[in-house]
């Protein structure tokens, strides 16, 4: 016989949308149990993005799990862009008064886990067979074995925060459900190094010989990224041979300095642009890349998880304070209208920035024409700024 366990929102996943969702919940007075089927010396060494929007920030704020976030973050206050060797800044604050912050997802999650393992409640560790039922129902639950022992959780509401391969999503019935997806003909090789970044801010860069990124994680921890064929080996990639295609790539007048240091992580990601649909059926509600997913180029995908726990959450607070579940229904609309408007900004991005046309077709010169319209436009700056900050909740 299954061990009966009985929690307000049982919540799968322990990423940054699911422990987010968690501390807040809690803040706010309402308890939760989060099941992660990894350990968590694997969730805590996941190496992912490190943009914050400021709505993220201020929702880590809200959580009480900002001091961290407020001693070590980066404040940016724009971007540059590199095309064929000439580079313009982007400036946030003085184009729509906003910036971007810099922290690592993975301190973000040590950050979360160390409040909730604190007294915020209990994460269950390697949670086998996760399935979710009676989810039409009043009284959903979702059973998991654990430590060799089948258990279940019976729940008000069940969070899907376990992303694209995690059992929530896969609950939808095959009858609502609908999915969106473009796949991109590159991916991206990433190198993690401590060393000093190359410049104060972000740089991005298009170039003949395709695209490259330079960010950090700190101000002695770098990362960077150029376009690749999908099929790359990681073997093949030295780190000299990374760092002599970054100087190329990044050069510039005047040139970024790039120090040069062994690598610590390599990886081959490839690039897609993801939403399922609907994001909520009876009490299951889905957030984060259990929904949808973007590229990297926009740094959104670790944003729009934040903004759909803001949503979900503030609608459970309706419900349990007012007995209001107006917030609750719409959640899937609402959701959705900043999600698919963050998949235009990252698939757009995608598409300005990277090498995706022969030298001399019609759609390489309309990219290089909207690169030189961006570099002199304060309108078009305006526009990637407003998107790239984050819209407003």
């Amino acid at each position: 016989m299954a061990i009966q366990q009985r929690t307000q929102v049982g919540i799968i996943g322990a990423g940054p949308a699911g422990l987010l969702l968690a501390r807040l919940l809690k803040v706010h007075g309402i308890d939760s149990v989060i099941l992660e089927a990894r350990s968590r010396a694997y969730v805590e060494a996941r190496i992912r993005a490190g943009v914050l929007e400021q709505g993220t920030v201020s929702l880590m704020e809200e959580a009480g799990v900002a001091d961290r976030l407020q001693r070590d973050g980066l404040v940016h206050d724009g971007v540059e862009i590199t095309v064929a060797g000439r580079r313009f800044r982007v400036d946030f604050r003085d184009l729509v008064g906003k910036t971007v912050t810099v922290y690592g997802q993975t301190e973000m999650t040590k950050d979360l886990i160390a409040a909730r393992l604190a007294g915020d409640g209990p994460i269950v560790w390697e949670a086998a067979d996760v399935a979710v039922h009676d989810l039409t129902s009043a009284r959903p639950s979702i059973s998991y074995r654990a430590a060799g022992l089948e258990q279940r959780l019976a729940c008000d509401f069940i969070a899907g925060c376990d992303g694209f391969h995690g059992v929530s999503r896969s609950a939808l019935p095959a009858a609502i459900s609908q999915t969106y997806e473009r796949t991109y003909p590159f991916g991206w090789l990433g190198i993690l190094a401590d060393v000093p970044p190359c410049s104060d801010e972000l740089i991005y860069a298009s170039h003949a010989r395709g695209f490259s990124l330079a960010s950090m994680r700190s101000p002695t921890r770098s990362r960077y990224y150029i376009q690749c064929a999908l099929d790359e080996k990681i073997e093949d990639w030295p780190d000299a041979r990374i760092w002599d295609e970054l100087e190329l790539r990044l050069g510039a007048d005047p040139p970024p300095h790039i120090t040069r240091g062994p690598s610590i992580e390599k990886s081959v990601a490839p690039l897609r642009s993801f939403v399922s649909t609907p994001m909520q059926h009876g009490r299951l509600f889905l957030a984060g890349d259990a929904a949808h997913i973007v590229p990297p180029t926009g740094a959104k995908g670790l944003n729009l998880a934040a903004s759909d726990v803001h949503y979900l959450c503030r609608a459970l607070m309706a419900f349990y304070r007012k007995s209001n579940d107006d917030m609750l229904i719409s959640y899937n609309d609402t959701a959705l209208a900043r999600v698919w408007k963050a998949e235009r900004f990252s698939w757009w991005m995608t598409m300005l920035l990277h090498k995706l046309h022969p030298e001399r077709s019609f759609e390489a010169q309309m990219q290089r024409a909207e690169l030189d319209y961006l570099a002199g436009s304060r309108a078009a700056q305006t526009a990637l700024a407003e998107n790239y900050v984050g819209l407003p909740f």
